[in-house]
């Protein structure tokens, strides 16, 4: 087998990928990462409409019943992410990072600033990226996620008017990091996905922000695939790894 580099990440981009078939190829990276079979990866995609709850969603915040769901087609899961309720769905780029990202203290769990670490990396990839797109966007103190401050929404006239009063959430992230110190789960940046999508729920459990896309903030709105570059190249500047194209069965 060919030797396995540190500093190279995989980037595998799937397409759309149902929620759960995305989740099965996680856990199967995961353990070949683990056992140092495999290089770190970054997978890239979208989901069918898709609401998942982490460890601490609440059903209360999932505001259509089955009949609105099975009308829109919708599916609902709950997963071992942090975080409560999030939309995924055509239109956003989702990203799993799978890494493994150190030693597991006695407790069984990554160090706290370890994994706090990670999660803020994981917001200035994006927000490089998308400063890179045209988009100012940054942190919210307390909060996890993208958000894109009420001076930049007040001159997007397709915007939420909330979104005109508060910070708005233009990605959102929930991660896993599992006992052999290997991440899961991710990041969803809304690129271009159907807003309405986002009635069904109560977002991450904050009433108060809205979300946004790239679509609504940026004309011309970037497609797909420049999005995605870009969010790679962030990817690897941010973590010091050198991203190589990869085909998802490429061990």
């Amino acid at each position: 087998m060919e030797a396995v580099r540190s500093n190279e990440c995989r980037v595998i981009s799937l397409g759309v990928t149902p929620y759960l078939e995305a989740w099965e190829l996680q856990q199967q990276l995961a353990a070949a990462i683990a056992a140092g079979d495999h290089r770190p990866a970054l997978l890239l995609l979208e989901h069918p409409h898709t609401f998942t709850f982490g460890r601490r969603g609440k059903q209360e915040h999932l505001l259509w019943d089955e009949a609105e769901r099975a009308a829109r087609r919708v599916e609902v899961h709950w997963v071992d992410r942090g975080g409560d309720v999030t939309y995924h769905g055509p239109g956003q780029l989702v990203g799993y990072p799978l890494l493994a990202l150190g030693r597991i203290d006695g407790s069984g769990r990554l160090p706290q600033a370890d994994y706090v670490g990670f999660v803020r990396r994981l917001e200035e990839t994006l927000i490089v990226a998308l400063a890179r797109l045209g988009l100012p966007s940054g942190q919210v103190s307390g909060l996890t996620g993208v958000w894109v401050q009420p001076d930049v929404s007040s001159r997007c006239p397709r915007c939420p008017p909330a979104a005109r009063r508060t910070p708005a959430k233009v990605a959102a992230i929930g991660v896993k990091v599992d006992a052999a110190g290997i991440s899961r789960h991710g990041f969803a940046l809304n690129v271009a996905p159907d807003m309405q999508y986002w009635e069904g729920i109560v977002a991450c459990g904050l009433a108060d922000h809205p979300s946004v896309s790239l679509e609504q903030l940026l004309e011309p709105a970037p497609s797909m695939e420049h999005v995605r570059r870009e969010v790679a190249a962030a990817f690897g500047e941010v973590f010091g790894m050198r991203m190589v194209e990869a085909p998802h069965d490429e061990g």
